[in-house]
């Protein structure tokens, strides 16, 4: 006969006693978005590295900062903003498009890979469902390389804000002040646009996840060569490209719905941020409706799916 205590002990040893409170203190979500952080470290390193290369070629061309610094003191106050902001724009624009690139081969491989190197073996056999598994893969191009470009975007600013400002003082020009680049407006703008291209390009991440989930090989080419053959077939047989326009709509259509351009094509204001025209746009949220498409469909296919 069992005691009180014997059994007290034996049910406290019990590892099916145990496995609830400890499986509910994992996050199975946020272990999983760490996880894609730890084995892919080019989600990071490839936007530090440009922004380190363009500080680079920033700090050589602050040679002859001083001299076109005075011309540009000689225009009237918008052409002096503009001309101060064109480098710090095109910092952001490179930082950015090195975003979009990391992210689509990263979804190209995220659930492609785990099954070439039959790690999904392993992954499968820890309590995490396939739902958890997709969406935390998700995630990544969703949020987690937006909220690390806009970080290295602003520090690269900033860094290249106070080269040149040392430049320029050490030379007796004016140095850059709040008022020619306000830069806490200009990151909300940075922010705003971050979230609405993440939104906008959702289709395109879930759909490059499915082919991740499905292709066995050259995931890259089964991602393109469909587009690419109703393209081309469209255009021989109807001699139209609606389907070309299609897919350029949904690759820059966010900044002429998320922004109201000045009549020379710049951005200064927060007042020019649509946010209310971009979340009324129908083409947003048809993408949506298909990205969660794509993404149920990838959910399937990886539970259904086994090593290559």
């Amino acid at each position: 006969m069992n005691t009180p205590s014997n059994a007290l002990a034996e049910s406290a040893l019990d590892p099916r006693m145990i496995s609830a409170p400890a499986m509910s203190g994992t996050r199975p979500m946020y272990w999983s978005v760490r996880r894609e952080l730890w084995e892919n470290r080019s989600l990071y390193i490839a936007p530090l590295a440009v922004g380190g290369v363009l500080l680079f070629g920033f700090l050589l061309s602050t040679i002859g900062l001083p001299h076109r610094r005075r011309a540009i003191l000689l225009l009237n106050p918008m052409q002096q903003r503009a001309a101060i902001e064109k480098p710090y724009a095109m910092a952001a624009f490179m930082i950015m498009a090195t975003m979009f690139i990391v992210g689509v081969f990263y979804c190209l491989d995220a659930l492609h890979g785990e099954r070439r190197d039959r790690s999904i073996l392993f992954w499968k056999s820890l309590p995490v469902s396939d739902l958890t598994t997709v969406l935390s893969k998700a995630l990544i191009p969703f949020a987690v390389l937006p909220l690390l470009a806009f970080a290295i975007i602003v520090a690269t600013q900033v860094d290249m804000l106070l080269l040149s400002n040392a430049v320029l003082v050490t030379n007796g020009v004016p140095a850059t002040t709040g008022l020619q680049l306000p830069m806490f407006p200009q990151s909300l703008m940075l922010l705003y646009g971050l979230a609405t291209l993440a939104l906008w390009h959702a289709p395109i991440y879930a759909w490059l996840l499915l082919v991740s989930a499905w292709a066995r090989r050259a995931t890259f080419l089964w991602a393109v060569l469909p587009f690419a053959l109703i393209s081309i077939l469209e255009r021989m047989a109807l001699g139209t490209s609606y389907f070309g326009s299609m897919l350029k709509y949904r690759l820059t259509g966010s900044m002429e719905t998320a922004y109201a351009f000045d009549a020379t094509g710049h951005l200064h204001f927060l007042k020019q941020l649509t946010p209310e025209r971009f979340l009324s746009t129908p083409g947003l949220w048809v993408g949506l409706l298909f990205a969660a498409a794509f993404l149920a469909g990838a959910v399937r296919l990886r539970r259904d799916r086994g090593p290559i």
